[in-house]
């Protein structure tokens, strides 16, 4: 099973707009993280998660337009920026299909060390916005990182 990490890309500020939907910048650089994604990597990904924030569903969206997840995308509970990680590392045991999940900071980051090492409080990976996070799970239930891919990588 692949696990496909996504920060949601570049959002506007609360003073722009307080639903925060992405900066044109954020819609470019996500647009251009996917296009790599799909070319180059060509992953199989059967449903697109995301927090249900405005920045992270238009993440999920430009995704799934590349993608073309067959379960689709859909909103989900505790993928917020403060939500306890043990909540989908529990989800994540019994899931086996390939799933990506848009979310956002300090959760990303703090699931992915849980899921690595056992302490959510370790740094083990450095997310960006519009950056994959690629981890698979083995027949043992240990997760390794694959790859990353960050938005820039091939300019």
């Amino acid at each position: 099973m692949n696990l496909y990490l996504v920060q949601h890309a570049e959002a506007k500020t609360d003073a722009e707009d307080p639903q925060r939907p992405l900066s044109d910048k954020g819609f470019a650089e996500i647009d251009k993280t996917a296009r790599l994604l799909s070319e180059r990597v060509r992953p199989t990904v059967n449903v697109i998660i995301h927090s249900g924030k405005l920045r992270a569903q238009q993440t999920a969206e430009v995704l799934a337009d590349y993608l073309n997840p067959v379960g689709g995308i859909k909103p989900a509970n505790g993928l917020e920026p403060k939500a306890e990680p043990s909540v989908w590392a529990d989800q994540l045991r019994v899931i086996s299909e390939n799933v990506m999940l848009v979310g956002h900071l300090p959760h990303l980051s703090r699931l992915t060390s849980r899921l690595l090492c056992g302490d959510e409080n370790k740094a083990t990976v450095n997310f960006t916005n519009a950056g994959i996070v690629c981890l698979a799970k083995d027949d043992s239930g240990q997760w390794s990182v694959q790859w990353m891919i960050v938005p820039g990588i091939c300019e």
